[in-house]
């Protein structure tokens, strides 16, 4: 005699009361989908206005120094092109 272990069957998106896969048209999904973004949209921590502005600085400023040091560099290659080629 063998001792035989059903598994449960696998509860997933899309179940349910009653355990079997229940039907949606596109309108369902499409408003599951928009509950979903709802739902995820209220675990996001916003940020301050402080923090905002303090990161907004933050970015522009990184981002103006970077378009520096790549013009720099690009009229450097320009010039060692040119003197080379040249």
């Amino acid at each position: 005699m063998t001792d035989s272990v059903e598994a449960p069957e696998p509860r997933g998106e899309g179940t349910g009361r009653r355990g079997r896969r229940a039907k949606r048209g596109p309108l369902g999904k499409l408003a599951l989908f928009y509950r979903q973004v709802i739902a995820e949209l209220r675990k996001v921590v916003w940020p301050s206005r402080h923090q905002l502005t303090t990161y907004t600085t933050a970015v522009i400023v990184f981002v103006l120094v970077m378009i520096g040091i790549l013009t720099v560099l690009d009229w450097g290659f320009g010039e060692v092109v040119d003197y080379v080629f040249g």
